[in-house]
């Protein structure tokens, strides 16, 4: 395909992290050409102003949001905005022909009476919500190919969910026994300044936060239910660790068959996850490690059996921004192009 067949894409809310990583995944894109940036308080700066180390490969200017000028140079939209703005937005430029794909949380609820409760905005567009599908590519593959509106998932549930979905779905654990404790990098805070976030609150630290009401929760209990057929109400406690990238999820549940050993989940496993290229179940005894992740939109699982106690352990590494944000966008969008699932998407960290 040549420069002339390129798709032309814009990223609306390009100044942040999220915004950045796909500004960086999307140049190295063979099929993809960036044509508009957009920002609110960043309007107006050049992008190499923002970020410097791309000024070399990046001569375009943030631009106010304009949803006639998008839709005019662009075939497909990610939306990188706080949540409660992308439900504005994606209405006009689904209307005027552009395909959609949001970062925020706006279009990954099913009922939007749980989305207002949790995150407190009244929605007035039920019938483009309806036509939304949840972006997690391992799960959802056939709805991606055939959507325009595309809600990608938080981290923390694209860690957690790609943990529990084998379970849920082949019936193999009590539901209600489910227990997520997991821990994130500080950038899955965002790029604006705050308080807990600096490196003299967050550096030698480690803590909880959001416990029993973690807005990611009702997320994950959605697409549980949805796996296992009837509700499921999960505990959900996420921590803060003092580093940048990364989460580590690890999963409790009770076995409904206590015979149930590590091998035979790993057989589960490997079968599950056959045809999804992004993740990487690790042999016995190795569990993975944020590091492995990092800067790629891999997910590493490990597994384990405690008879003991008759429960599954499963533990699971991305790299927040990449496999929990921005990468999983852009691997939706190859999906939906009908491209190579991974293509323009790292699979090799940089390690150590």
């Amino acid at each position: 395909m040549g420069e002339s067949e390129k798709i032309s894409v814009g990223i609306i809310g390009a100044s942040g992290y999220g915004g950045v990583q796909l500004v960086r995944l999307l140049q190295e894109h063979p099929l993809v050409e960036i044509a508009y940036l957009g920002g609110k308080g960043s309007a107006g700066q050049a992008y190499a102003e923002l970020y410097p180390h791309l000024g070399h490969v990046v001569d375009l200017t943030i631009e106010p949001i304009d949803v006639e000028a998008i839709a005019s140079r662009c075939q497909v939209v990610f939306l990188g905005l706080p949540n409660g703005l992308a439900c504005d937005l994606a209405p006009p430029l689904i209307e005027k022909g552009c395909k959609v794909l949001d970062l925020s949380a706006d279009y990954r609820f099913k009922n939007l009476e749980t989305y207002t409760s949790w995150y407190n905005k009244d929605r007035n567009d039920l019938d483009t919500a309806k036509t939304a599908v949840y972006g997690l590519p391992e799960l959802y593959r056939d709805q991606i190919k055939e959507a325009d509106l595309i809600g990608c998932p938080g981290c923390y549930p694209t860690a957690s969910l790609m943990a529990l979905s084998p379970l849920l779905k082949q019936g193999l654990i009590l539901p209600e026994t489910t227990i997520i404790d997991a821990k994130s990098g500080t950038s899955g805070g965002g790029r604006q300044a705050k308080t807990h976030l600096l490196l003299a609150e967050a550096e030698g630290s480690f803590g909880a936060y959001g416990v029993a009401k973690h807005r990611h929760t009702p997320e994950i209990e959605q697409v549980c239910s949805d796996l296992a057929g009837h509700d499921v109400k999960v505990q959900f406690t996420p921590h803060l660790l003092p580093m940048v990238r990364g989460i580590l999820s690890t999963v409790y549940a009770t076995l409904r068959d206590p015979g149930l050993v590590r091998e035979d989940l790993l057989t589960i496993y490997s079968a599950f996850y056959r045809s999804s290229p992004f993740v990487k179940i690790l042999p016995n005894g190795v569990y993975p490690q944020t590091k492995w992740a990092c800067g790629t939109n891999l997910c590493y699982l490990g597994i384990e059996t405690d008879p003991r106690t008759d429960r599954v352990i499963v533990l699971s590494a991305i790299d927040n921004l990449i496999k929990g944000q921005a990468g999983q966008a852009v691997q939706c969008l190859n999906i939906m192009m009908g491209w190579e699932e991974t293509l323009g998407l790292p699979q090799l960290c940089f390690y150590p």
